[in-house]
């Protein structure tokens, strides 16, 4: 009987729950319902420009560029090598400093194809090797601008400087190992932002995020300033004396000398100018936050790749320019050639150079 009685009572607040919880229930249905059908305007966002076609320019162009240059620049810088160690010809400050720069620009031609590589495809070589390229790359680059303008001020106080230059003869050997020492130390330093920043970000190896990075700015800015507008300077400095000294003199040699020159001032301007004003405006494109404009992004990526495969052609033109033009480098190649049974004895007679082996000045300046 009493729980009879006690029923009744409970039955009205079972039914009040049992309604606030409908109700509750049906407002949940409705408000996953409505939010289900809410849309999102995503037009006020950034969209990813397509690069497609860059890549494809990629695949097609540089890759088979960049192979050309890295087994020309391999050979080349091989030959000079190869000649300046089998007949010790480390007899001049010049000498030195092609040395240097054939090392220099045959550890850029090994990592051509790595270069290739990372154009093409995404990075497979981790980060390790992915900054050991990014480093070495950078560590040559500059380290060959800098000993090529070595290369003009010994030209300099050789042609230009003859009198003072004879008295510290003795000594120009020395200098000249020491001052590269200091070229490959000073190129190192200037790497280390590549040593530090460079990782694989979204499979590519790159210190960059995008191209808009404010890191761009100082490293781009640094290379601007470092590896294209200083040798610049001190190049064009030394050779405009060069050529006044020669043009005061009336011999024959005199108009080889200024022919070598003006093909080592066209090939550096051809090569480097072009790269380095497409690096500039990229330098400037980056520090102002990038562009909303897709095919505006687009051509300055082609125009950078296209100045970029122009200028890494320096690897495998310094042996021929600096070198190869070389009449005692020249009578030097062909005594190997025929060591290594490559040039017959008539052959090399034919060509031989009388006087070549024991000058000092024409390892540049001569044809």
């Amino acid at each position: 009987m009493t729980f009879a009685r006690g029923f009744p009572s409970f039955l009205p607040v079972f039914h009040l729950w049992s309604i606030i919880y409908k109700v509750c229930l049906c407002q949940t249905e409705e408000s996953v319902t409505d939010y289900s059908l809410v849309t999102f305007d995503y037009s006020d966002f950034p969209q990813p420009c397509d690069k497609d076609h860059n890549q494809q320019f990629r695949l097609w162009f540089m890759s088979p560029f960049f192979s050309a240059i890295s087994c020309t620049g391999l050979l080349g810088n091989l030959l000079v090598i190869l000649t300046f160690v089998y007949f010790n010809r480390l007899k001049t400050m010049t000498d030195v400093y092609l040395l240097n720069l054939a090392f220099a620009d045959l550890l850029f031609a090994l990592l051509l194809p790595f270069w290739a590589a990372s154009y093409v495809a995404d990075w497979p070589l981790g980060v390790a090797m992915c900054k050991t390229m990014h480093t070495v790359s950078k560590v040559t680059s500059y380290s060959s601008m800098f000993l090529l303008c070595l290369i003009s001020v010994d030209r300099y106080f050789a042609i230009a400087k003859a009198v003072s230059a004879r008295r510290l003869r003795s000594r120009t050997v020395f200098v000249s190992k020491v001052s590269s020492v200091i070229v490959w130390i000073t190129a190192l330093i200037s790497s280390i932002p590549e040593m530090k920043y460079t990782s694989v970000t979204n499979n590519i190896c790159t210190p960059f995020t995008s191209l808009s990075d404010p890191l761009r700015v100082g490293i781009q800015t640094s290379q601007i300033v470092l590896a294209f507008a200083l040798p610049l300077l001190v190049m064009s400095f030394c050779y405009s004396k060069i050529v006044q000294t020669l043009c005061q003199t009336q011999n024959f040699e005199r108009n080889k000398a200024v022919k070598v020159i003006l093909v080592v001032v066209v090939v550096f301007v051809v090569c480097q100018v072009p790269y380095n004003l497409a690096l500039f405006w990229a330098t400037v494109f980056a520090a102002n936050g990038g562009t909303s404009d897709c095919s505006y992004e687009n051509n300055l990526v082609y125009v950078t790749d296209v100045t970029q495969c122009v200028a890494f052609l320096r690897c495998a033109l310094n042996p021929f320019v600096y070198a190869f033009v070389g009449v005692k480098f020249r009578h030097d190649l062909l005594r190997l050639m025929r060591k290594l049974g490559c040039v017959s004895q008539e052959r090399f007679l034919r060509r031989n150079i009388p006087g070549a082996l024991d000058t000092d000045t024409t390892t540049t300046f001569s044809l």
